[in-house]
């Protein structure tokens, strides 16, 4: 029995090296592993069912045993040949960022906790604001994700232009817009039947003139409309919404513009995104994702939010129990900018990565994940019975193979995941399955791609019944 739950120095030396020695295994080898495994239910459920020991046991085992049977039961969604959904490259220099912030259990909910940590924070904060376009009036923090950051942003839009009488509240969106932000705003009081959700164009954008004669339409009916949510690169094509066209509806109507750039708001430090992004900095709160295009590992979101006054206005309470936090103006507690409190040190692997590596290096790799779209297209074009459906846009590509139904689609996914050697998933656009790619991994090869693509074309002409073929 240790009742203390303290080790030798020695001891602690041996398992942070059995630690770093499995990571940096399965790092460098990765390319060679299959692209991941889903554990049977029926199986796996049962192997960590029942009580706790009583008395501990050696570790050495217990990494073995999480190797086995949980590492090996995951996605690798750092994969070189993950193309499914929004891979999670990660880069080892934060995932040492990560076992630093945890190994020093760093606070960073309150300057008087972690000074060291806000600082950095806001420093890491400030190149995002520069970068995104936005002014020095701009405040935020790291959250776990999109769907946080997104609920955050609007929680601010809430407060700022409806404060607390939300009746008749309404808030607009593409069909083509995240999940998240459904689940936010219910969570947030705005009905189901209040979320307006328009059909996109032709290029999976929100219309902005639809999008004007709905909120005429909901203000002559006595609704509130009070916020408008675009896409910076939806999670279906990579399309983005006319950002300047939508800024000046909302500003002309004292909307709230809102923008989810949970995945593709990174790209804009890069040529080809910027481009793509024009009108990013006009958001009044914005959310992206460092865990997807700037490659850090899970968990790390983030809000902005144009007037960091409406952040504090919308999270700040002052409890008597913290009364010793706030005794200079100059400390900034980034509890105030947020739901959390207890916060641990997200910032920390993106701004030692990008210390470690340098801004350029980050700019090449996501321009990398542009180009190798471009390439997975022109690859599907010169593949007999292919057909794009939404070309190359900000990493992503649809496409569907013309013979095949959307069962048969749907189908292909299972055998590519069985298979092991890639992993291509599905979605819906236009009410049919399509098949998508989402190619920002920087260590992704066009032979990866390749290869891929001609045993998805073999299984595609010789059914489900294909078997393993690595």
């Amino acid at each position: 029995m240790n009742s203390t739950l303290d080790l030798s120095t020695e001891k602690m030396r041996e398992i942070g090296y059995s630690v770093i020695d499995a990571i940096v295994e399965h790092v460098s080898t990765l390319k060679d592993q299959p692209v991941g495994a889903k554990g049977d239910p029926a199986t796996l459920l049962p192997r960590f069912a029942g009580p706790p020991p009583e008395q501990g046991a050696e570790f050495a085992p217990l990494l073995e045993r999480l190797r086995q049977e949980v590492f090996h039961h995951t996605m690798h969604v750092d994969h070189p040949r993950f193309f499914a959904y929004v891979p999670g490259p990660s880069n080892f220099i934060g995932i040492m960022a990560d076992a630093l912030a945890s190994g020093f259990n760093v606070f960073a909910g309150t300057w008087i906790g972690g000074s060291g940590a806000a600082a950095v924070e806001l420093a890491t904060l400030g190149w995002l604001r520069d970068w995104c376009g936005l002014p020095p009036t701009t405040a935020g923090q790291f959250v776990s994700g999109g769907s946080m950051a997104n609920f955050a942003g609007l929680a601010v839009a809430r407060q700022v232009k409806l404060g607390e009488n939300i009746d008749g509240a309404t808030v607009y969106y593409s069909d083509q817009a995240h999940s998240s932000l459904e689940k936010g705003l219910r969570l947030l009081g705005i009905p189901r039947e209040r979320i307006r959700k328009l059909p996109s164009d032709a290029g999976f954008r929100l219309p902005v003139d639809k999008l004007a004669r709905r909120i005429a339409a909901d203000r002559a009916s006595g609704l509130r409309p009070f916020c408008v949510i675009a896409n910076a690169g939806t999670t279906n094509t990579g399309a983005v919404d006319p950002l300047p066209e939508l800024a000046r509806l909302c500003r002309d109507q004292d909307l709230w513009l809102h923008i989810d750039g949970a995945y593709g708001a990174a790209a804009v430090i890069c040529d080809r995104g910027r481009a793509a992004l024009e009108g990013l900095g006009l958001a009044d709160s914005l959310s992206l994702d460092p865990h997807k295009w700037l490659f850090q590992p899970f968990e790390i979101g983030c809000i902005l939010v144009r007037d960091g006054r409406h952040l504090r206005s919308t999270f700040q309470i002052l409890p008597e129990y913290l009364q010793d936090t706030y005794q200079r103006s100059a400390e900034i507690n980034l509890t105030d900018h947020g739901l959390q409190l207890t916060r641990g040190f997200r910032a920390l692997k993106l701004w030692l990565s990008i210390e470690a590596f340098g801004l350029a290096s980050f700019r090449d790799a996501i321009g990398r994940g542009f180009e190798l779209a471009d390439f997975t297209e022109r690859t599907l074009r010169a593949m007999p019975g292919w057909e794009i459906v939404a070309p190359s846009q900000m990493g992503i590509v649809c496409f569907r193979f013309a013979s095949a139904d959307d069962a048969a689609h749907s189908q292909l996914v299972q055998t590519m995941l069985r298979d092991g050697y890639a992993l291509i998933t599905s979605t819906v656009l236009r009410g049919q399955t399509v098949l998508r790619t989402c190619t920002i991994n920087p260590r992704t090869t066009e032979a990866d791609i390749a290869e891929s693509l001609r045993r998805l074309d073999r299984f595609a002409r010789t059914g489900p019944e294909s078997k393993r073929s690595r």
